[in-house]
């Protein structure tokens, strides 16, 4: 079982920047595509960024050029480094991890608020 706890979410006016974490524990990490989604109110749960175990990554076009995600093995760790935030930015961010070898399986994390104030 896997166990993924995020932190670094928080209140911040629209052109700052936040770092979000997830650290991920019960489990090999480099056998995981690890992800951050978003959930905004009212609206369906999306992908914000994905990065594989070779360091492979793709985006969401509406945040393509201010978020970055990166992973640290070493720490089991997994980040998303957020700048130029705006107000539609705002929403429940989640961690996920997608074991890439049998037996599959996708893990969540239990969400970090994130709002961004105009």
């Amino acid at each position: 079982q896997v166990q993924l706890v995020e932190s670094g979410g928080g209140l911040v006016q629209a052109g700052g920047s936040l770092r979000l974490s997830c650290a991920a524990s019960g489990t090999a990490f480099n056998i995981h595509n690890m992800g951050w989604y978003r959930q905004a109110p009212g609206k369906q749960r999306e992908l914000v960024a994905r990065i594989t175990p070779g360091n492979s990554t793709n985006y969401a076009n509406s945040v393509k050029g201010r978020f970055t995600i990166s992973r640290d093995n070493a720490k089991n760790t997994v980040y998303l480094q957020m700048n130029g935030l705006k107000p539609e930015d705002t929403a429940v961010y989640y961690c996920n991890a997608d074991r890439i070898l049998p037996p599959f399986g996708r893990y969540w994390g239990q969400g970090t608020q994130v709002t961004v104030s105009s």
